[in-house]
């Protein structure tokens, strides 16, 4: 084979493997993002946990050079599995009859008082 050829090959072959990447990288922004409907109940953690990767996500300092998206999808990846569980532990709160919110979030109303 001559060696166009191959260097063609290889440039193709890398051309897919980065857009293949930076498919799985929009995906997992976009799971981040739907579960981040959840912030509320999921605390500070929840919080710093699903800004600080969308951030790091679209921030031009990365480990690893911009073409690589291993960083970002790994990032995305811990995230989303972080909220994930935070998002459970919610809904099984909620489905247990408690609140939405754990306590140390929750509004405390004023006490009222009758007049």
């Amino acid at each position: 084979m001559d060696d166009t050829v191959v260097f063609y090959a290889l440039v193709v072959i890398g051309g897919l493997l980065l857009i293949g990447g930076l498919a799985v990288a929009i995906v997992l922004a976009l799971r981040v993002w739907k579960t981040g409907k959840y912030l509320q109940a999921m605390g500070a953690g929840g919080k710093f946990a699903f800004w600080g990767a969308l951030i790091y996500t679209v921030s031009p300092v990365d480990l690893l050079p911009d073409p690589i998206y291993l960083d970002d999808v790994g990032v995305l990846g811990a995230a989303l599995f972080y909220l994930t569980r935070l998002a459970a532990k919610a809904r099984e709160r909620q489905q247990q009859g408690g609140p939405l919110l754990p306590p140390q979030l929750q509004r405390r109303r004023p006490p009222q008082t009758t007049r």
